[in-house]
């Protein structure tokens, strides 16, 4: 009886170790998604449209891109693919840095 409690107790924490033991920490990104803001800097002025979106991808490599509406907040997470444009009021393009 009481090895067949301990059973029923252990397989349940087995379980869930088995699932976590071989995951590991997700891989880094390619290195050609790697942003870099510089190319796109003359962008800074321009409408902030999803085609205008699209060009400072093109242009920084990045692989996701974050729009910055004026008065918002932002997390801090820094992301190497990742792209992030912040505007006005007037949707004219203030800043675009990489993160």
């Amino acid at each position: 009886m009481k090895s067949a409690l301990l059973t029923l107790f252990a397989l349940p924490l087995a379980a869930c170790t088995t699932a976590y033991a071989g995951s590991e920490a997700p891989a880094a990104p390619a290195a050609g998604g790697t942003c870099d803001a510089a190319p796109a800097q003359y962008h800074i002025g321009h409408d902030a449209t999803a085609d205008m979106g699209a060009a400072i991808m093109k242009d920084t490599g990045a692989q996701t891109l974050r729009w910055g509406p004026p008065d918002s907040v932002w997390t801090m997470d820094y992301r190497v693919e990742r792209v992030n444009v912040r505007y006005d009021r007037e949707m004219k393009i203030t800043e675009i840095t990489c993160g």
